[in-house]
């Protein structure tokens, strides 16, 4: 952990030079040029790599990839920190996908480029250096991404995931059911194409990350969420 505690510490001057990199000598923000875009990416990455859940657990004494099923998401850390954990894992792992990405837009950033970096930030979380690149599914730090780029289409996907967590208790049934509907709802929406393809891609990998999840569903082995 102190190893990991030693990388994290890199994070903050690092986007701190990054975003004064951005601002101009009237104090106003710059449109960045392609170095500054590619250097972008790169922040994203490690910022989608800081293991919020890990860092969080920690403060009991915990690791969530050593009890429960083994995930550093929120759901792993309320049952092995507690439900105050959790909650603050959840939020985490959201701002985490969100911020990135909506500074992007903000700064003016081609939806391409923009798409790139919220793919940059999804895998970080999924394939974190700080954690020898063992991490999440991306459910929490994909729906922070899908906030900043098309946020009305959290909605449909929003009621298929309570739905679905009501009538079957599966909170992975749940977070598969959303991811599969976020493209199509994208789509139907008329959202840049770009991002449709974003959530394609995010799709694919959360039902990757999932499979012990869906083998588990299939075996009618899945944890399910308490009354």
């Amino acid at each position: 952990m102190k190893c990991e505690r030693f990388k994290t510490s890199y994070l903050l001057p690092t986007t701190l030079y990054l975003f004064g990199s951005f601002i101009d000598k009237a104090g106003r923000f710059a449109y960045p040029n392609h170095m500054q875009q590619v250097f972008y990416v790169i922040v994203a990455y490690l910022i989608g790599s800081i293991p919020v859940g890990v860092m969080l657990a920690r403060l009991k004494g915990k690791d969530p990839r050593k009890t429960g099923s083994g995930n550093i998401g929120a759901t792993n850390v309320m049952r092995t920190a507690g439900r105050a954990l959790g909650i603050a894992t959840l939020i985490g792992d959201i701002a985490k996908g969100f911020l990135p990405t909506f500074i992007a837009i903000r700064l003016g950033m081609p939806g391409e480029i923009v798409a790139v970096i919220g793919l940059a930030t999804f895998a970080g979380h999924l394939f974190p250096v700080f954690l020898k690149f063992r991490g999440g599914k991306g459910v929490a730090t994909a729906l922070g991404v899908y906030l900043a780029v098309a946020p009305v289409a959290i909605i449909p996907c929003f009621i298929v995931f309570v739905v679905t967590l009501l009538v079957w208790r599966y909170v992975s049934l749940g977070s598969l059911a959303g991811a599969g509907i976020v493209p199509f709802a994208m789509y139907a929406l008329k959202v840049p194409v770009e991002y449709v393809w974003l959530a394609i891609v995010i799709a694919v990998f959360v039902f990757i990350k999932h499979k012990d999840n869906i083998e588990r569903l299939i075996k009618g082995q899945e944890h399910k969420i308490s009354s």
